[in-house]
């Protein structure tokens, strides 16, 4: 019997936070910056659907599992992913407010994840681990680079921080109930191709979507500084390649990349109220 491999001292815990974002996303929150806030409004456009997805493809397996430890860790995943829906929706809806299209792109997303519901549960839950990967390297990466949120209102950084450590407390739960209940290492690989694929192809086209309402998709200034930021220096996305690819290894496990102590550190400033 496969059980969960969360280590000691990681708890999987919803936390009742809540985030008035409504006056931050009138300005560009980020620094003024108008690449780096679009990309990160990027990523939150996938999470209220992506994230009910998530929960949806753990429940298919959910009975199935018999041990204790990983039960009450699937019903905490379930409460963090619910509330990280919630509170992402209310930024989204934020957007809206501004002037963005979110309606359209709520669609485009939308049909995509139609499709993908209609896939077996097997490939649902695969693609979910694959998902579940990118937010997890991501959020490790926003944890330990504070720099890459210098600049943003104190309220957006929190409510990201917040996002990166659960994400970190939970990023094996999916993992152990595919393990436990489907353990196609090939499905497994093979499905996050895919899920590469989709991940880079929305967060390019929410950010061209929300620079082109802001004036800015044809600025070669804002593509300067954007492609800087996230390929040059520092670089957030060429510093996560390789924990990107570590996936794709067969040997492969989420705590491989052992980030404990940063979890600690970073819970007591969040429970601080610090946002750095």
């Amino acid at each position: 019997m496969t059980v969960s491999s969360t280590p000691p001292g990681v708890s999987v815990r919803p936390r009742h936070l809540n985030f008035d974002v409504n006056e931050e996303l009138k300005a560009l929150w980020h620094g003024d910056d108008a690449f780096r806030t679009a990309f990160f409004n990027a990523l939150s456009l996938q999470f209220p659907d992506g994230e009910q997805h998530f929960i949806d493809a753990v429940r298919l397996y959910r009975d199935k599992i018999e041990d204790p430890k990983l039960k009450a860790e699937i019903r905490g995943f379930i409460g963090q992913e619910a509330l990280h829906s919630h509170e992402h929706k209310a930024y989204n809806k934020a957007l809206k407010a501004r002037g963005y299209d979110i309606e359209r792109l709520d669609r485009r997303f939308r049909k995509h994840m139609a499709w993908v519901s209609k896939l077996s549960p097997s490939r649902q839950l695969a693609g979910t681990c694959g998902a579940e990967h990118y937010t997890a390297v991501l959020a490790n990466a926003i944890l330990s680079n504070p720099e890459w949120l210098e600049g943003a209102t104190p309220v957006m950084a929190r409510l990201w921080r917040w996002h990166a450590i659960e994400e970190t407390e939970h990023k094996s739960v999916a993992f152990d109930v595919y393990r436990a209940c489907v353990g196609d290492e090939h499905l497994r690989r093979i499905v996050y191709l895919f899920v590469t694929w989709n991940f880079f192809k929305y967060t390019f086209l929410n950010t061209c979507s929300l620079l082109k309402t802001d004036g800015k998709l044809w600025s070669l200034r804002t593509w300067a500084g954007g492609l800087n930021f996230l390929w040059g220096k520092p670089g957030i996305l060429r510093q996560c390649m390789p924990e990107f690819m570590a996936y794709l290894r067969r040997d492969f496990h989420p705590w491989q990349q052992d980030n404990r102590a940063l979890l600690e550190r970073s819970l007591q400033q969040l429970e601080a109220g610090d946002p750095a």
